[in-house]
């Protein structure tokens, strides 16, 4: 294995013409692919086995310049506005204190709500949109009207049919209501009821949720598996078990916020790198290991690592196999959540270790959720039994929440056995494989567009670049009009330049589907000039090509 001390992190930009003139010319790399290709002298056709893609494109200079004047002028705007409410000269809408209680301590900052009255409410009929269907493909929206200018809505009756959904983490499309898909779920809802209303270490440990945990330690390959009922807390409640005081945490700079509450819950001190950044990451070991801990120089008694395979919000995959690398050279432990990339990415939908062709012996927590490919909710910790038997006793979601109810472990265990083929069909593995073939064409058709997107080939969170903040309403409100359900995201969600839609790609959606969403896409594209790609560099050359940098407490 190549020394992963040489083993740098540049993401790779792949823009799709002649690849050979644009390996020659530099533009077009790819990890372990181009024959006798080295990064920092070090070939990484040893690590990687396959082709890793990923797209981090820098938008022109102007739509910077714009972007920045464009939430000056909302600034600006709303002190304005915030003068004249002060004055009794427009309405205010949200609470204030009372006369009375000036005295006391405030309750809240009015400064602190200055972006949602005046930047966010311009838009916030964007989001909490309420539907009254099945998140499959196509969904049915209620219809909601605002008088004034969206700080209440009224729902006008009328509902909105056959909306193509593009938000929801349907990505095998198993968030369905056939009957006979559904057929193993009524019988169980119908035996066991709804809910379970105790623990799993008092009265709420029923033979189902032993069945899904075994099932799920044999899809995943490992010794044994552990489920919960929400994925959220699958973090936040479990990582405080696994460390504590006295330990150190490397995480992610763009990890989800349950392994941020998570970790800081623990007390753990906490330590970030730069985002799937192996050259940022192996400086912290090598300071936590040289270093100790702050103060009295002690060695830390943990080092874990806490990643995600698919990040949510920039569509990237993790470097898995320089993690991996980096943490068996420093002996650190590897915390893998695959709330986005278990039964999305992967031959056989077994998550990003099966993608990079890795052991599930290589990572020593690894974590996921139901909630999105398996149409469910929920979520699973799995790794050698002596992990998951300490949480059984020390996880603070098995002594106090509520065990998962019996109709959705059902519907995990029907869906988890669609994709082994354990129902007897391919089914599970047409829908992998449909997958794939969607997020190819849904991507390679956006950049053949002129849009700039971000992450990796493979991954069907598919982010599309918006920048400017008027545009964030504009183009969810267009697409609406065209019968398309999008997210869109901007700050401080995202970083205050690059606000984005995120589309989410199912196996449930048609080509036709994709089509029609693609022909809007394109059409709004130019309307609200949104093309903004010219295959220039990545636009955080400073995540994957630096060689020296500073790092803060």
């Amino acid at each position: 294995m190549a020394n992963p001390s040489a083993v740098c992190n540049g993401h790779l930009h792949h823009h799709h013409q002649k690849q050979n003139n644009l390996l020659k010319s530099g533009i077009y790399k790819k990890n372990g692919i181009a024959k006798g290709m080295k990064k920092n002298g070090v070939s990484n056709g040893t690590l990687y086995k396959k082709t890793f893609i990923e797209h981090f494109e820098q938008a022109p200079m102007y739509v910077a310049v714009l972007t920045f004047v464009g939430f000056g002028v909302g600034t600006i705007l709303g002190y304005l506005r915030d003068f004249l409410r002060a004055w009794g000269l427009e309405k205010r809408h949200l609470a204030a204190e009372r006369e009375e209680q000036k005295d006391f301590v405030p309750l809240y900052q009015d400064f602190e709500n200055f972006y949602t009255r005046n930047l966010y409410m311009r838009i916030r009929d964007n989001w909490n949109r309420p539907i009254c269907s099945v998140p499959g493909p196509q969904f049915d929206l209620m219809e909601r009207v605002t008088d004034d200018y969206n700080w209440t809505f009224r729902f006008t009756g009328r509902t909105i049919k056959n909306v193509i959904n593009m938000g929801s983490y349907n990505y095998l499309g198993f968030a369905e209501t056939d009957v006979n898909a559904l057929k193993t779920v009524t019988i169980e809802l119908q035996k066991y009821g709804t809910g379970i209303c105790s623990t799993r270490q008092e009265m709420g440990t029923l033979d189902k949720h032993v069945e899904l945990e075994t099932l799920v330690a044999n899809f995943l390959g490992v010794e044994d598996a552990m489920v919960f009922g929400m994925g959220f807390a699958t973090n936040s409640m479990n990582i405080p078990a696994l460390v504590g005081k006295g330990c150190l945490i490397l995480s992610d700079e763009l990890n989800h916020t349950s392994l941020i509450l998570g970790a800081r819950l623990s007390g753990a001190t906490i330590r970030i790198f730069k985002h799937n950044n192996m050259q940022s990451l192996e400086k912290l070991l090598r300071d936590a290991i040289i270093y100790g801990q702050p103060r009295n120089r002690r060695a830390w008694r943990k080092i874990i690592i806490l990643v995600e395979g698919i990040y949510s919000m920039e569509g990237s995959i993790v470097r898995l196999p320089e993690l991996v690398s980096l943490k068996k050279k420093y002996k650190a432990y590897l915390y893998l959540d695959e709330a986005h990339s278990i039964g999305a990415v992967g031959a056989t939908g077994r998550g990003v270790v099966e993608y990079f062709g890795m052991s599930p012996d290589d990572v020593d927590v690894l974590m996921g959720t139901f909630t999105k490919s398996f149409g469910a909710a929920g979520g699973y910790i799995a790794g050698k039994k002596d992990l998951v038997d300490f949480l059984r006793t020390h996880s603070h979601s098995a002594v106090y929440a509520t065990s998962m109810c019996p109709p959705v472990a059902e519907q995990i265990i029907r869906a988890m056995k669609c994709l082994m083929g354990l129902d007897g069909t391919t089914q599970g593995l047409q829908r992998v494989r449909q997958l794939a073939k969607n997020t190819r064409y849904f991507r390679r058709r956006l950049h053949e567009m002129g849009f700039i997107i971000y992450g990796n080939d493979d991954s069907p969170v598919v982010p599309l670049l918006l920048y400017m903040p008027g545009k964030i309403g504009a183009f969810a409100r267009l697409m609406l009009e065209r019968n398309i359900g999008v997210v869109v995201v901007g700050f401080p969600a995202t970083p205050i330049t690059e606000s984005r839609a995120r589309f989410c790609v199912s196996a449930a959606h048609t080509r036709e589907m994709l089509d029609t969403v693609l022909n809007a896409l394109d059409e709004l594209g130019d309307f609200l000039h949104l093309k903004y790609s010219r295959y220039s560099k990545s636009s955080h050359p400073e995540l994957y090509e630096e060689t020296r940098f500073e790092l803060e407490d």
